[in-house]
């Protein structure tokens, strides 16, 4: 049987007691978030808006470009009227109305210039100058840079938007999100695995410090360049998107090595605008968080990345006894004014074999609910709509066995219960084993993919 080394996590109670300070503060809560409908947008010739270069510098050009799937050509639609991408605003410049005025990426600041509408016919109208969004010169080019003109209905100035009323990514696309990683374990092609369970979404794992306040893969692979920007790219192209994943068991901490709430903060967000991001992951399993210092640190950071960034999901990932995580994580995290959009609990490591963890599973899940609940004044309904399950596919660290149809347990709870999150480690482990290096299996008699395939059909 394989030997499984890498993720190694502890979980359980002391899992949860690590976790559990990290949410003591006691900050307002952020502004609420303007909804918003998210996607590409295309124009003249079937091309993409496009930030150029992908670049987030202030009065980096707009312009139409081959639509490719990445963070450059990722548009957030809000209810607020704004147009944003890479963490900015679409920008008119200097707040100019005369014919030929470029727009640009710029900080979001609530001026006009940031403000616009998307009619049903199709026009993206910038109300300060009462001018259309237009392709200067009638091209589809790559290059090509949009300006506002006055509106004449022709083809360069009409634009297929998400609209207001698209509805956000939900359960089923978003919430199923099994990690990935790059780091080791043979990952696989992540269009093979979505072309063969319908899976749109992956969790990459691990964002980590480079021994500074400087997020990289693994602390040591690029954000932009390497493996993991293929993958997100690949995802992306093939319909889907990522949602990474901070910190896990083993490397340095970007909280630890950060030496400021706002150092943190900014290194999130430079993640979040390095992809255009709608969703991060933050693992909570090392004693990395156990410096009250730190726990402090974190919470001020993911405060300040809900302010910052409207419409983004924060997962905060953690250990869990049998009977649920230790309630004092929750009430905590409540008392201090910090939304976390699924409270998920990894449910295994309980210690041997021969337990059923798919029952143990939906055990510990309703001592989640419960928690939350008591800590947030929730409806049952929106304690469930708040938490999540988060498996070992195969066998643990622990040596416990997780089948496919404890994964079917899993599923089952989580349809009836309508979770926020349904997920697993790992799709590396999601193959029969052949004799590969670690986490390259499951370790238990399987096709591919069994265990995607049973939380894909996930509806919410």
């Amino acid at each position: 049987m394989t030997t499984f080394l890498p993720r190694t996590p502890i979980r359980g109670a002391l899992g949860a007691a690590v976790a559990a300070a990290l949410l003591a503060a006691t900050n307002t809560a952020p502004a609420s978030a303007a909804a918003a409908a998210v996607g590409r947008i295309t124009g003249l010739g079937g091309k993409c808006v496009d930030v150029a270069g992908a670049a987030t510098a202030n009065g980096t050009a707009v312009q139409l470009y081959d639509c490719n799937g990445t963070a450059a050509q990722q548009w957030d639609v809000g209810s607020d009227g704004t147009i944003r991408a890479l963490g900015k605003c679409l920008d008119v410049t200097s707040a100019g109305t005369a014919d030929g005025t470029r727009v640009q990426l710029w900080d979001c600041n609530g001026t006009a210039a940031q403000q616009w509408t998307v009619t049903s016919a199709g026009d993206i109208v910038n109300p300060l100058a009462d001018k259309c969004l237009d392709a200067t010169g009638n091209s589809s080019a790559n290059g090509t840079p949009l300006q506002i003109w006055t509106c004449t209905g022709a083809a360069n100035q009409k634009w297929t938007a998400p609209g207001d009323d698209t509805p956000a990514p939900g359960p089923g696309t978003m919430a199923v999100a099994p990690y990935l990683y790059n780091g080791w374990g043979s990952p696989p092609n992540p269009t093979t695995v979505m072309n063969a369970t319908g899976v749109k979404w992956f969790t990459l794992a691990f964002v980590l410090s480079n021994g500074y306040c400087n997020p990289q893969w693994d602390g040591s692979r690029p954000l932009t360049g390497g493996v993991d920007q293929q993958t997100i790219n690949t995802v992306r192209g093939a319909g889907g998107d990522v949602i990474p994943s901070f910190g896990g068991w083993s490397g340095n901490k970007l909280e630890s090595s950060c030496g400021s709430a706002g150092e943190l903060a900014a290194a999130y967000q430079k993640v979040i605008n390095a992809y255009g991001l709608k969703a991060i992951d933050i693992d909570i399993e090392a004693a990395a968080y156990d410096s009250p210092t730190v726990q402090q640190r974190t919470v001020d950071a993911l405060k300040t990345v809900k302010a910052d960034n409207p419409g983004i999901k924060v997962y905060v990932t953690f250990g869990t006894g049998q009977n649920g995580p230790d309630s004092s994580l929750i009430g905590k995290a409540a008392a201090s004014g910090l939304t976390v959009d699924s409270w998920t609990i990894m449910p295994f490591n309980f210690g041997g074999a021969g337990l059923n963890m798919g029952q143990l599973s939906v055990q510990a899940a309703q001592g989640l609910k419960t928690a939350v609940k008591n800590a947030y004044g929730y409806t049952d309904d929106q304690a469930y709509r708040h938490t999540g399950i988060s498996s070992m596919n195969g066998i643990t660290d622990n040596n416990e066995t997780v089948t496919v149809a404890d994964f079917r347990t899993i599923l089952a709870y989580a349809q009836q219960r309508h979770l926020a999150r349904l997920t697993f480690w790992s799709v590396n482990r999601d193959r029969p084993c052949t004799g590969g290096g670690a986490d390259t299996c499951s370790g238990v008699s399987q096709q591919p993919w069994d265990f995607t395939r049973v939380f894909a059909q996930y509806g919410g």
